[in-house]
């Protein structure tokens, strides 16, 4: 009989005798967490300090509170004011500069997505949104001889595809929220609270 090299086995775990897989098995939720929490590398290193961190989130948010609320009235000023036709300058310059970026927004999705990469949750997740704006400016600018053209491309290209597209990484949250050792399963992924 032929033993295997010492290298072709597969090696021993290094806790064994300290932690076997009875005593894994037999943690509570809250436990093996825990236990991860206590192993891991320390995550404050990887921070920013915690000052910085509270200033940059207060201004943040304020902004956004800030444009939000500032939004609305305008949004009624322009409900009275806007004509119902205009005549755009650089009306080709503006579609053309949308749609390239459709194209980079795109390929970006393509390469990180072939990559297996997780950064793909971003771009893919903008591009959905850039399908959208465009389907909905292209049916609302359309004139009479256009609008059927803009809403068969909207209903069975770009609509479907931002749905892929935003859907996606979405799902893909969900699946890191739900694998990270440390979140707690009680917790919908979608209530998930950032580290600090």
């Amino acid at each position: 009989m032929v033993r295997p090299a010492e290298e072709d086995r597969p090696p021993r775990a290094a806790t064994t005798g300290i932690l076997t897989d009875a005593d894994i098995a037999a943690l509570s939720d809250f436990q093996r967490r825990d236990l991860i929490r206590r192993l891991r590398d320390p995550i404050q290193p990887l921070l920013p300090r915690p000052e910085a961190l509270r200033l940059h989130r207060r201004l943040r948010l304020t902004m956004m509170v800030a444009a939000t609320i500032a939004m609305i009235p305008w949004l009624v000023y322009l409900g009275f004011t806007l004509p119902t036709e205009y005549h755009a300058r650089n009306w080709s310059l503006a579609w053309i500069g949308f749609d390239i970026l459709l194209v980079l927004m795109m390929a970006t999705t393509a390469y990180l997505g072939w990559h297996r990469r997780v950064l793909l949750i971003l771009p893919a997740f903008g591009t959905g949104l850039l399908l959208l704006v465009d389907a909905w400016f292209d049916i609302v600018t359309a004139d009479s001889r256009d609008v059927w053209l803009s809403l068969g491309t909207a209903v069975l290209a770009e609509i479907p595809l931002a749905i892929l597209l935003i859907s996606g990484p979405l799902t893909l949250y969900r699946f890191i929220v739900l694998a990270h050792p440390l979140h707690d399963r009680s917790i919908s992924p979608w209530r998930a609270q950032l580290p600090l």
